[in-house]
């Protein structure tokens, strides 16, 4: 007879969370409410993109945002500027966001007249990754600068993720970075991966990215 038992925690702390985001989706889906849960390493861009999307979307998709990091409250002061409801979630130390700190968050944040909730979650390419957050899509962040071979040193993330949003692609000419490779290495983890190069500072690329953000958060929407 054994002495001790040996329990997964890890194990049972992710079946927890996947049955709780299970249980999300499906009172998002209720409230007709499409939430996109967006990733990426700290400087990537999230903050800078949302506001170029928020600009976007204004006068067709009405936006609420929730910012994640473990303190401050730059990002969620930076997001009211575009006049888009924002809050700011910190985590107490934690890496990412599970299920029911992302209900909280929309608890608060109130979504019964909001048709996306962005969840900017906290910046890194491995916790956030690992938590099924309840969100009806995943999108990420590659910033040129960062390199094109992440798909290989990250690869939850990619797999994990609806889209791949490719950012400052106005930098390119300044840096070693293959977009023929990312693509190809980036479909390795995931083949069903949609890639949108995108600048922030520029809006290249906004429109596209856009546009399926649109037809998805439609689709999700529909009675």
């Amino acid at each position: 007879m054994d002495k001790y038992k040996v329990i997964e925690v890890k194990e049972s702390v992710f079946a927890n969370n996947d049955a709780d985001a299970a249980r999300l989706r499906q009172e998002l889906k209720q409230e007709k409410t499409f939430l996109l849960n967006l990733m990426s390493s700290p400087g990537a861009g999230k903050t800078t993109l949302l506001k170029k999307t928020i600009e976007a979307l204004s006068g067709s998709v009405r936006i609420g945002i929730m910012e994640a990091d473990i303190d401050s409250d730059v990002d969620a002061a930076a997001i009211s500027e575009t006049g888009a409801r924002s809050i700011q979630l910190h985590t107490g130390g934690m890496c990412h966001l599970d299920a029911d700190m992302t209900r909280q968050g929309i608890r608060e944040l109130g979504s019964e007249d909001l048709d996306v909730v962005v969840l900017e979650n906290v910046g890194n390419l491995v916790c956030p990754a690992e938590f099924d957050t309840g969100a009806v899509r995943n999108v990420m962040i590659l910033s040129v600068p960062e390199g094109h071979d992440k798909p290989l040193k990250y690869p939850l993330i990619f797999k994990v993720c609806d889209v791949l949003l490719i950012n400052k692609t106005d930098v390119l000419p300044y840096f070693d970075f293959d977009m023929e490779k990312v693509a190809e290495y980036a479909h390795m983890r995931n083949p069903k991966l949609k890639i949108f190069p995108v600048s922030a500072k520029t809006g290249e690329g906004i429109d596209a990215w856009c546009d399926w953000l649109r037809e998805e958060a439609d689709k999700w929407n529909q009675v």
